[in-house]
């Protein structure tokens, strides 16, 4: 009897969201991509950052509002050795997904003159006006090193 009723509750829960109004699916994304092997000089000092760092995004909403995102370093092997990343800044940037994918909107980071082995950025939350795609970018020395996107779709 035990397990008739069991079997029961859990068919009569099944029915009941079968019926209930569509809840909006969260739009959670994480994802990584690495750093490119890179020299620069700062000071006269010449800075090289080996392989080994991943550059990682998450994204934490549901529909068009991201509630959290964040962007930032990680290093292991040789690339956590070297001296760090000096006169960095990420960046959030939001664009359309037609063919021309067009940025709308930035959400420029202020360029940190310290060296950081484990840059890393929040951004405040956002209310996209269409769905798009958001991506964080990695900038050293004002040159772009990685970028990591997520699509935001319905």
């Amino acid at each position: 009897m035990r397990h008739i009723t069991h079997f029961a509750v859990t068919l009569l829960s099944a029915a009941a969201l079968a019926m209930a109004p569509p809840a909006q699916a969260p739009a959670n994304a994480i994802g990584s991509t690495p750093v490119r092997t890179f020299a620069y000089t700062v000071g006269g000092i010449a800075m090289n950052i080996p392989t080994g760092c991943m550059f990682t995004h998450i994204v934490r909403g549901g529909g068009r509002r991201i509630s959290y995102q964040n962007a930032g370093v990680d290093c292991a092997f040789v690339g956590a050795l070297n001296a760090g990343f000096c006169n960095w800044r990420i960046d959030f940037a939001y664009a359309n997904t037609n063919t021309n994918t067009k940025v709308y909107r930035t959400s420029r980071g202020r360029t940190h003159t310290e060296c950081r082995i484990d840059p890393m950025r929040s951004n405040s939350p956002q209310k996209l006006p269409r769905y798009g795609k958001t991506c964080a970018r990695l900038h050293v020395n004002g040159t772009r090193l990685a970028s990591r996107c997520h699509h935001i779709t319905r």
